[in-house]
């Protein structure tokens, strides 16, 4: 049974940082490209970041400069590392596992708010 689980998100000060994790399970990980998308309350989810199976990124432009992705293909861990938060970052974010034209895989998302 494949899970992505993500960890790490919470409330945090604007001007603050966050470092979150997706673990996987049940894929062969290293062969997937990996993504994070984030959904705040009333809008549609959006593309956050993407990294490759051989560890390209991709970010969307609100983003860049700002947040870091990166996998650990040992620990079957992706990363997003989120700097300089705004309250506009609040969302709950979510990653997913994605093999060519097969399915993506999505895990159940791990809420960050950025409130002072």
């Amino acid at each position: 049974q494949v899970q992505l689980v993500e960890s790490g998100g919470g409330l945090v000060q604007p001007g603050g940082s966050l470092r979150l994790s997706c673990a996987a399970s049940g894929i062969i990980f290293s062969i997937h490209d990996m993504g994070w998308y984030r959904q705040a309350p009333g809008k549609e989810r959006e593309l956050v970041a993407t990294i490759t199976n051989g560890g390209l990124t991709n970010y969307a432009d609100s983003m860049k400069g700002r947040f870091t992705s990166s996998r650990d293909n040992a620990k079957n861990t992706v990363y997003l590392q989120m700097y300089s938060l705004k309250a506009e970052d609040t969302a709950v974010y979510y990653c997913n596992a994605r093999r060519g034209v097969f399915a993506p895989y999505w895990g159940k998302g791990t809420l960050v708010t950025v409130s002072s």
